[in-house]
């Protein structure tokens, strides 16, 4: 039995540019867009009219329609308007992850053959190099104020199944996949998240992940643009300024990573939290890797806010699993299924029995159309009957909530016994000093793999190896434990804020070396 949840037709069966010209026409003084470090807002009224602008400036410079327009900018107003201004325009907005490194961002510009990059002061010059170096000719343009003045060209109609994102996937286990969205499933996504959180018109989020990554894009974004809500937008995350934008702006809900909550709380454990001020904030949003019971358990306990995990994919326009805003959470689920189908499926893509493992499959308006230029991926990925799959393991319950287990390429298999990394992740975070965890599999010739693990412990922690390893084998068994941990003041981790697996096999593959 799979588990499915319709939305209004009203949200989704139209493009981007229709919907913000329908908020602009129902509620024009309403902020959309707010700037927390200068006060700086744009209304839904003003957002037509640059989106208009900025897309007419585009047609007029002989750019056509569709073609790849690509934003390399940090967060800001200035990014949110170039980036929907795109949209608006029936251009094909293409995202640059600027700290994914120069052989990936001159992958994305040519591969998604752009005409135009947009930049701001923080990126031109990495953008610059970029091109230099590699040929790249797209045309490079600093995103200021006269791309929003009145322009006297109309850019053509887009509509609901016009391509409207080009994201491309972390590329953590090969080249980076051009994962490609229309207006639709981007409403999609924006519209699940609003249903999902019961967001109406007098929410008001905060964003603090990058608008080159899919979270921030469709959950924030188009989640706000969905519920006719607002957006407090600062140029990044601070652990020190978080809470004062919170209050400052009155914000309802936030969205934030496992790695980010886990800042935040040992921050207050360390030098107090201030409470005061925080009555408009209803829930906070967890999403992009498994979260730790015990961090959301203590966090909650912290902050007196409820977290309401998650799960989303690049794929899906973000969201496809939460949990309820009302009734029961399940601790350690991101939920059930908003918006879109749900199934977990055996090797043949056949749905298995409640409490069985099995790969996590999605199914909805949400989807993907395709990967840009990539046929066989996208056929392996996408079934005959559409069903996504996800290369997540996991299982449901019969209430319908998914137990994440593993990721099909990140599960260890010792002795040829299957071990889920959160297993241990989940062990380690039980401990309150470390702030960071990741266990990962290292090839052995007696076992076939062997399991190892990677933290971050606070400053003044006194935590050994050993000392996490028998907290593992009193937890998990000594089986499962690590054989060794490895400290870092820092993990690696992808423009989500998700911790790369497969990146500290290379980082310790010295250090385990030495030790053996």
């Amino acid at each position: 039995m799979t588990v499915k949840v319709f939305l209004p037709e009203s949200i989704t069966n139209q493009s981007i540019r229709d919907l913000i010209d329908r908020w602009a026409f129902a509620q024009p003084d309403r902020p959309f867009l707010i700037a927390p470090e200068t006060g700086e807002t744009i209304t839904f009224e003003e957002l037509r009219d640059s989106s208009r602008a900025f897309a007419g400036h585009l047609w007029a410079r002989d750019l056509p329609a569709g073609c790849s327009i690509a934003y390399a900018m940090n967060n800001g107003l200035m990014a949110a308007q170039v980036i929907l201004g795109t949209l608006y325009g029936g251009y094909l907005a293409t995202a640059v992850n600027l700290v994914s490194g120069k052989s990936t961002i001159a992958h994305v510009l040519s591969h998604s053959d752009a005409r135009a990059v947009f930049v701001d002061e923080k990126s031109c010059t990495l953008i610059r190099e970029v091109q230099a170096e590699t040929g790249n000719t797209a045309q490079q343009h600093f995103a200021d104020s006269d791309w929003f003045t009145p322009s006297a060209a109309s850019p053509p109609s887009c509509e609901p199944d016009s391509d409207g994102l080009l994201m491309y996937t972390s590329g953590t286990t090969g080249v980076p996949k051009g994962v490609v969205h229309t207006h639709a499933s981007l409403l999609s996504g924006g519209a699940n998240t609003a249903f999902a959180h019961e967001l109406t018109t007098s929410d008001r989020g905060l964003c603090v992940l990058p608008l080159y990554h899919i979270n921030a894009f469709c959950v924030s974004l188009m989640g706000a643009l969905a519920s006719g809500s607002s957006l407090a937008l600062p140029t990044r995350f601070s652990v020190s300024t978080f809470w004062s934008q919170v209050r400052d702006h009155e914000c309802s809900w936030f969205s934030v990573v496992p790695t980010q909550i886990s800042y935040l709380l040992h921050d207050a454990q360390t030098h107090g939290h201030d409470s005061s001020g925080l009555s408009a904030l209803r829930f906070g949003r967890s999403a992009s890797a498994p979260l730790s019971p015990d961090v959301q358990q203590a966090f909650e306990k912290q902050f007196r806010v409820p977290i309401i995990e998650t799960m989303g994919l690049t794929e899906t326009a973000a969201q496809i699993l939460s949990n309820p805003m009302t009734g029961e959470r399940k601790v350690g689920s991101p939920g059930i299924a908003y918006g879109n189908e749900v199934m977990i499926a055996d090797e043949n893509q056949r749905e298995c029995a409640r409490g069985t493992e099995g790969e996590v499959l999605v199914r909805g308006g949400n989807v993907m159309r395709l990967y840009r230029n990539n046929e066989d991926a996208t056929r392996s990925t996408i079934t005959p009957d559409g069903w996504l799959r996800t290369g997540d393991l996991g299982r449901m319950d019969d209430d319908g909530f998914v137990f994440i287990t593993g990721r099909l390429k990140e599960l260890i298999i010792k002795g040829g016994e299957n071990i889920a990394p959160r297993e241990i992740d989940d062990a380690l975070y039980a401990h309150p000093d470390v702030i960071e965890a990741a266990a990962f599999a290292r090839d052995c010739d007696r076992y076939g793999q062997t399991v190892e693990a990677a933290v971050v412990v606070t400053s003044e922690s006194i935590l050994d190896e050993r000392a996490l390893i028998r907290l593992c084998e009193d937890a998990i068994g000594t089986f499962k434990a690590p054989d060794c941990v490895h400290f870092f003041a820092e993990l690696p981790k992808g423009p989500s804020g998700k911790i790369q697996r497969l990146k500290l096999v290379e980082l310790t593959a010295a250090s385990t070396k030495k030790s053996a």
